[in-house]
């Protein structure tokens, strides 16, 4: 495969005034780049796993030599992480989920509000770097739960179908410190159709 940083499916500034357009361009340029980048260097010389996609590879891990083996969960799921977040996104978004998504979702969380208000919580209460996710289980089974730096949800055999990135550098520029306050507007940019095609294709 080519690991090249994927195109956005929207302009930088299109997330405003949520997301601002200078920290949508660095994360995307820099940061994103910067993982994709140092995923192939650690790959570098090993053919067989560079063919392969990074959801493969991070649903694998153990497929991987031991001695590059951090370095493609850090990396990787930096990769995944953001080509993930990215889609789950777009300007004129939020709302509520519609479908078999919905449904499910009120049969394990109440409501979407109760949802929502778990959500926001773990990403509120993950301790320094890390993920906020909704992820489904090979039974399509909906779970919330963050994970630390960049480990993806690939690594205990759950498919990510919406994330929220809580690294600072995802909201610093605009927020500072208020966290909670980046957290409140991101559900300004949910693209709910793209989770919902995302859950129906597991």
């Amino acid at each position: 495969m080519k690991h090249t940083l994927p195109k956005l499916p929207y302009d930088y500034e299109a997330l405003e005034p949520y997301i601002d357009a200078e920290t949508m361009r660095i994360h995307h340029t820099k940061h994103h780049q910067g993982y994709i980048d140092k995923y192939k260097a650690a790959l570098e010389g090993k053919d067989e796993l560079l063919t392969k996609s990074v959801e493969d590879i991070l649903s694998d891990i153990q497929k991987v030599p031991k001695e590059i083996r951090q370095a493609v969960i850090n990396n990787g799921g930096g990769y995944a992480n953001h080509a993930l977040f990215w889609q789950v996104m777009k300007p004129n978004g939020g709302g509520v989920p519609k479908g078999k998504l919905q449904e499910i979702m009120h049969d394990t969380f109440k409501s979407f509000e109760e949802f929502k208000n778990a959500f926001s919580e773990t990403a509120l209460s993950q301790f320094g770097s890390g993920w906020a996710w909704l992820v489904a289980d090979d039974k399509k089974t909906l779970q919330v739960y963050s994970t630390s730096n960049q480990d993806s949800p690939l690594l205990k055999g759950h498919t990510p179908i919406l994330g929220l990135d809580v690294w600072e550098h995802a909201y610093y520029l605009k927020y500072q410190n208020k966290r909670a306050d980046y957290i409140e507007a991101w559900w300004n940019v949910v693209n709910w159709e793209k989770v919902g095609e995302l859950f129906d294709e597991l």
